[in-house]
């Protein structure tokens, strides 16, 4: 039995380097071998315990590398080829593909709701924090990488990309608007990127660490706000003219940048929240309007599937937009524990970490 090296859930506070089988590989599956991945907020939630998984489950569900074998039934695709799979793996034929929500696929079963939708990868079935990682449904989720582009480039597309450009697409931003986004890690800078592409005149970020509103303005923040030293909310109301921003995203998971967002709000705004959120949230009942300020708040799961890959690819591919600034530091697959010593702790200044078996 072929063995590889990987990254285990053992039990709250423990992610190690162990060893398991390489994985079988089914009619309709594909093993890839991984030649880049990262650590994802989500990991650091499942590290801490306060995500529940299986102990002896890989985590990480960001992979990029090259297919190393084929199932029989697998058309399209050619052993040694460059691919991403996107951190949601959707079959394609569910009821929730059906109906257009991908990211749902496996949500909904016959013991009731399944938390975070599709996410499979480190969730549910063994991720990608390892040498090789079974890619399920293959011809729905592999997308190859284009030529030009190298790991690190793309490296953000399965995850981080998909989610923060995902919360501005369904925040429904149109040409002109305004926006505030709420928090500058790596899906918040997302985020920004995001309702930029989506032709917002105004994006306003908001954070508490200078070298994250640095790293903002690149990715086409027009004005930011350090909340360590100014009232956010009054800040950006003096900014819109009283009048508040038409759309406003939550990045970060609490109570307060949640209530922040709606106070921010122009009667009729959205709020996109893209936080995963530990507790229950309350809605303020000024800053709700008691329910009659047409406000619309919506939340978004990671977009995953080939053709969200290749939208997102195309994007970096044209210069549309560029990640690399997120990546902060590097290991390898050896030194994953202390990378998620480093990245857990958020020392260093880190975003993201690149990781190369």
């Amino acid at each position: 039995m072929q063995m590889m090296k990987a990254a285990v859930f053992t039990g709250p506070g423990h992610i190690v380097l162990d060893e398991k089988p390489v994985p079988d590989v089914g009619p309709l599956d594909a093993l890839m071998r991984v030649t880049t991945t990262t650590i994802c907020g989500t990991d650091v939630h499942i590290l801490k315990g306060e995500y529940p998984v299986e102990r002896g489950l890989i985590i990480g569900h960001e992979p990029v590398g090259v297919i190393e074998k084929l199932g029989s039934s697998v058309k399209g695709y050619r052993e040694g080829q460059r691919v991403i799979a996107g951190a949601i793996t959707p079959s394609g034929w569910s009821n929730a593909c059906l109906c257009g929500t991908c990211s749902q696929d496996g949500a909904g079963t016959t013991h009731g709701w399944k938390p975070m939708g599709g996410w499979r990868f480190g969730n549910t079935i063994d991720g990608c924090q390892a040498e090789y990682v079974l890619v399920p449904d293959a011809m729905a989720n592999l997308a190859p990488i284009p030529d030009e582009l190298t790991d690190e480039q793309v490296l953000m597309c399965p995850d981080i990309m998909s989610t923060g450009i995902g919360g501005a697409e369904s925040a429904g931003i149109r040409i002109g608007d305004s926006v505030a986004v709420f928090a500058q890690g790596p899906i918040g800078l997302c985020a920004t990127a995001g309702a930029k592409l989506c032709g917002a005149s105004l994006v306003i970020a908001v954070d508490r660490l200078p070298e994250r509103l640095r790293i903002s303005k690149l990715m086409g923040a027009d004005h930011v706000i350090d909340a360590s030293k100014t009232d956010p909310v009054e800040e950006i109301l003096r900014l819109t003219g009283g009048r508040g921003v038409d759309a406003s995203i939550e990045a970060l998971g609490t109570q307060q940048t949640f209530e922040a967002c709606l106070r921010v709000l122009r009667p009729g705004g959205t709020l996109s929240s893209l936080g995963v959120y530990s507790s229950d949230l309350k809605i303020p009942l000024g800053a709700f309007a008691a329910g009659l300020g047409d406000h619309r708040i919506i939340t978004t799961l990671c977009p995953g599937g080939k053709e969200r890959m290749r939208r997102l690819m195309s994007l970096i591919e044209t210069r549309r937009v560029g990640l690399e600034a997120l990546v902060t530091h590097r290991f390898a697959l050896d030194d994953i524990e202390a990378a998620y010593e480093l990245f857990s702790h958020q020392r260093d200044g880190v975003l993201k970490v690149a990781i190369t078996p």
